[in-house]
């Protein structure tokens, strides 16, 4: 780090953001409806070696974080990964295209989750259409992102210790099926998938991170942490490692406790391991568990899709009405009535797997402009205390991420490209209007 000392820069937002909160809201981003529905698609991979790509993700994902932590704490300032491009590469079309994909991840990610939450875990509590029922679900997380920063971040902090216990509660039975002769240890260490041990890690493995998919948010309401040259980088390696430490004991409980082919035909793998300790604990009550995680990745998704907005907007990148705040609680309201309409259009256009994929493909291309921003803003000092890493860890952030890209299926490109697209058109005409307004 450097020695330089100063203030952290002046911002429009309420800096209300501690150090503790910083870490719930990563490590409540990276817990979600990721391990809680993907373990079973691991399996189907992997055979029962489930943990070994969830801990080769972690790996990677934990070399662009490094990349993060360097560049929020020199630039704490919302809009992330597209302030990021701007200062690195001084191309607004760029900066722009960046912005747009982290932008368009989100609100992709919000939507998945509200069909998520709409989904087979909602019908064990009550019966009710899915769809309409993921447009209330948006609905109301738009009311609370509204409301403030604190308030969310509060819900944050009790819905994060809800899903940490639900995934700590599958270890906990798994223990328990163990213990009383059942489940089969030497499970966890059998590569019995369709492909070679190898290639079958390498596909797990882009799955995997969709799992730690997540903490790059919280670049993006950095403006609004007090401290973020000191919080940012414990709570961003601390978040990644606690989540780690509790994905591998989740993964090494589902793969002693259930076989492999019922975690593979399950779409909620973790009902499977309550269903197999059979200790009289009701399936409605882990649904709900599993509905509370699903909803706080969307409560912070959407957190980061408005902020980003926001940042975007008060950069010029996009309309400046995207940049207003309620007076009183200072909030991006204009940002927060946008995104959340994109994400109910986006509930309408697409399927959870789908989205998902269309999600980690969009943000590996931001995370190679974020790693490829390090190197190019290396010897640019800010003037007060960062984080500094290791010039070799964003090379090889880019390398995993071009590897990773390497994996995805043509119609996953397709239809991120078509987003792109998108992205490009509303540029060009953001900056016709600009243009007009000037000569005006």
């Amino acid at each position: 780090m450097t020695t330089t000392q100063h203030d952290a820069p002046p911002t429009g937002l309420a800096r209300a953001i501690s150090g503790k909160l910083l870490f719930l809201f990563i490590l409540g981003d990276v817990l979600g409806a990721g391990i809680y529905a993907l373990v079973g698609t691991l399996a189907g991979e992997v055979g029962g070696a489930v943990w070994v790509p969830l801990l080769v993700a972690l790996v990677l994902a934990s070399l662009t974080a490094a990349s993060y932590a360097e560049l929020v704490t020199k630039y704490p300032k919302a809009g992330g990964s597209a302030v990021f491009a701007q200062r690195a590469f001084g191309k607004p079309v760029v900066s722009f295209l960046v912005g747009f994909s982290m932008l368009a991840a989100g609100v992709t990610s919000v939507a998945g989750l509200a069909l998520a939450f709409s989904g087979s875990y909602l019908s064990e509590l009550i019966d009710v259409p899915a769809t309409p029922a993921a447009l209330v679900f948006l609905a109301l997380v738009a009311l609370l992102n509204a409301r403030g920063i604190k308030e969310s971040l509060r819900a944050n902090l009790v819905m994060t210790v809800v899903e940490v216990g639900g995934l700590l509660l599958i270890i906990a039975l798994a223990a328990l099926v163990l213990g009383r002769g059942d489940g089969n240890p030497g499970h966890v260490v059998e590569f019995d998938g369709a492909s070679t041990p190898v290639a079958g890690i390498l596909a797990a493995s882009v799955i995997a991170f969709y799992s730690y998919v997540g903490f790059e948010t919280s670049a993006n309401v950095a403006e609004e942490a007090i401290d973020p040259a000191r919080t940012y980088p414990r709570a961003l390696f601390g978040g990644l490692a606690v989540a780690g430490v509790v994905y591998v004991g989740v993964a090494l409980a589902v793969s002693v406790a259930v076989d492999t082919t019922t975690l593979s035909g399950s779409s909620g793998p973790l009902l499977e391991v309550v269903r197999v300790a059979d200790v009289g604990l009701p399936g409605w009550l882990f649904a709900l568990i599993a509905l509370i995680a699903v909803a706080n990745g969307a409560l912070l998704t959407a957190i980061m899709s408005s902020r980003l907005t926001y940042g975007m907007a008060t950069d010029g990148l996009l309309p400046s009405a995207l940049g207003r705040v309620l007076p009183g609680r200072r909030t991006p309201w204009v940002a927060i009535v946008v995104t959340t309409l994109v994400s109910m259009l986006l509930v309408l256009s697409g399927d959870l797997e789908t989205l998902a994929a269309t999600v980690v493909l969009l943000l590996l291309i931001v995370f190679i402009s974020t790693n490829l921003a390090v190197l190019v803003l290396r010897k640019d000092e800010p003037g007060h205390r960062h984080f500094r890493t290791p010039t070799v860890l964003p090379v090889l952030g880019i390398v995993s991420c071009v590897v990773l890209l390497t994996q995805q299926e043509a119609g996953v490109w397709l239809r991120a490209g078509l987003l792109l697209a998108v992205g490009v058109v509303l540029h060009l005409l953001t900056r016709r209007f600009s243009h007009r307004t000037v000569e005006v």
